[in-house]
């Protein structure tokens, strides 16, 4: 009889030879690292047959749940007939009809999609269309970028100079190409009785300010619409966006809509700048795209900005490239996705689960130890209050391992607890998500 291997077995040896992502490897001789045998719907199993409920969407990807029965169908259609081909001089059905429903989506405005794999590499595809649009129209002073303060675009070099956290970024600061970076509209902001919107149009003041002044050597700016999720999970007012396109209009600059974490239905609109009746110069998809299953992402662009490309001259094309650009599995999988969201009116059912789980939460917002209970769509977050600045520090690997003992996956950022479950919960996971994040967080402060 073949030898049981047990999640310890498999923990010693993923810490031996596996480097984890955004982690101090260090921290594991405290934190647990969980080793997981299977996942189903909103739920991942360990080796001993232990249960985590995926609060977090596993990093924001996943969306209707594990091992969901209508994606893995389409995968395994899509096993028999082309895994990969090369998109350059080829093409292939799943990434065609992808590019189409996409840009029906977008009521056409945005009707042309460009491949990578991860949300960063969309971040970069944008940000050198943006900088070679502009060299092409004759523009070529126009190099600047502009972000958010607190703003997170992930972490390869191009994407990093566009964000705004130190923690990330320091240390690769001799790499980078420093971006502007202006005010952000987090709604926390408020000061002397202002309402979100107060501080939406404030922010707006500060971009228009640098426009101004600086609008010749701007190229485009970057935002996540309606939640900064790195941050904290700041929360802003659809009139900023408002305010942005009609100020990039202008002073011509690109409005980049970084969607990566926001789309595919998380702020309860397919589509975030939805919400503020715009469209972005460009957009950047990945995470729910795929449904959570395999590395996918793009960009969708404007006929404009297309054409400006569109040469003889080979120059003047855009010459960018990764080995698995419009991966037909992936695209399957997100074809399989959409179709979902299309069959199953989810938009309509995550506004139901939303206020669901609102209801269930509501005990913690007047809790003396909350601060800034917010929600957008399926996002759901509230800031705990730490006095004390040592456990401010560890609040959030303190309430990470006393989530999983609680069968819950969590995973605070700093002093923000925040949840983005799968679409797919029934009643009693609703009840239970909400039910172990108070006495989780109960557990936590009084420790």
């Amino acid at each position: 009889m073949k030898p049981t291997t047990t999640s310890s077995d498999w923990i010693a040896r993923s810490l031996r030879s596996v480097w984890h992502p955004c982690t101090q490897m260090q921290h594991h001789e405290e934190v647990p690292l969980i080793a997981v045998s299977h996942a189903k719907g909103p739920w991942l199993y360990d080796h001993e047959g232990r249960r985590y409920l995926d609060g977090i969407s596993s990093w924001w990807v996943n969306l209707f749940g594990h091992a969901n029965p209508r994606i893995n169908a389409a995968l395994k259609d899509q096993l028999d007939k082309l895994e990969h081909a090369m998109l350059a001089g080829f093409t292939h059905e799943p990434v065609i009809e992808l590019s189409e429903q996409l840009a029906a989506l977008t009521g056409q405005q945005l009707g042309h999609a460009f491949y990578a794999s991860d949300g960063a590499s969309a971040v970069e595809i944008a940000l050198k269309m943006s900088f070679h649009y502009w060299r092409n129209a004759g523009y070529a002073g126009k190099q600047e970028f502009v972000c958010l303060q607190g703003s997170y675009h992930g972490e390869t070099v191009g994407a990093l100079g566009v964000t705004d956290v130190a923690l990330f970024k320091d240390a690769y600061g001799p790499l980078l190409r420093a971006a502007r970076t202006v005010s952000s509209p987090d709604a926390r902001n408020a000061v002397d009785g202002e309402s979100a919107q107060d501080v939406a149009l404030r922010a707006a003041k500060d971009v228009e300010a640098l426009f101004a002044e600086q609008g010749d050597k701007i190229a485009a700016i970057i935002v996540e619409p309606l939640v900064q999720c790195a941050t904290g999970m700041a929360m802003h007012d659809p009139l900023y966006l408002q305010r942005l396109r009609e100020l990039c209009d202008k002073y011509h600059v690109h409005l980049i809509a970084d969607e990566i974490a926001v789309g595919c239905g998380r702020t309860g609109t397919f589509f975030a700048c939805e919400q503020a009746a715009i469209w972005p110069d460009f957009m950047c998809l990945s995470k729910g795209i795929s449904g959570g299953y395999l590395p996918l992402s793009l960009v969708l662009t404007t006929d404009k900005v297309y054409e400006a490309f569109y040469s003889e001259d080979i120059t003047r094309g855009f010459l960018h490239s990764h080995s698995y650009t419009g991966n037909a599995l992936a695209c399957r999988a997100a074809l399989a996705t959409l179709q979902i969201f299309q069959d199953d009116d989810v938009l309509n059912k995550n506004r139901e689960t939303a206020t669901r789980l609102m209801l269930e939460l509501a005990p913690l917002l007047d809790h003396k130890r909350v601060t800034n209970f917010r929600q957008r769509g399926m996002i759901l977050a509230f800031d705990a209050v730490e006095p004390d600045t040592q456990r401010a520090s560890t609040f959030a690997r303190r309430f990470f391992t006393s989530a999983v003992e609680n069968e819950l996956l969590l995973r605070p950022i700093g002093r923000t607890v925040y949840m983005m479950p799968p679409y797919v919960l029934d009643e009693e996971e609703i009840v239970g998500l909400a039910a172990r994040t108070r006495k989780v967080f109960e557990s936590v402060i009084a420790e």
